[in-house]
């Protein structure tokens, strides 16, 4: 059974919306094999369960929103609040603006970010 998470979106909603990354294409969704987490056109990656080696609250990003890494370490978020850190081992594959990256950290907005981590938590999806 699967189960989705919105993604929080902030002020800038509006502008995400319009350039094909708000909300109605953007989404965390949960799977007993699977993490998938997209962010429209910007960002987009399926994680085996069984490379979720770590899931954390984590603090508030305030220095921008949309999709933001590098070297494994990727940020994609609407608002500043609401964090997740989900730790990848071994990394898995993403793609950003459609270009394949390599992800070992995703950190992501969400709007309700306890219920997420607690929903894995209790699947024991993290290894």
């Amino acid at each position: 059974m699967s189960e989705r998470f919105a993604i929080r979106f902030g002020f800038w909603k509006w502008l995400l919306a319009l350039l094909g990354m708000g909300p109605g294409v953007s989404d965390v969704e949960t799977g007993p094999r699977e993490l998938r987490v997209r962010m429209g056109w910007g960002f987009r990656t399926t994680i085996p369960a069984s490379s979720v080696s770590g899931i954390h609250r984590d603090r508030d990003m305030w220095w921008g929103i949309g999709v933001h890494g590098w070297a494994g370490r990727w940020l994609v978020n609407g608002s500043v609040r609401g964090i997740v850190r989900i730790e990848v081992d071994p990394p898995a594959r993403a793609w950003v603006i459609g270009v394949p990256v390599r992800l070992r950290e995703l950190f992501v907005s969400l709007d309700d970010p306890d219920g997420f981590v607690a929903a894995l938590s209790s699947r024991e999806q993290v290894g």
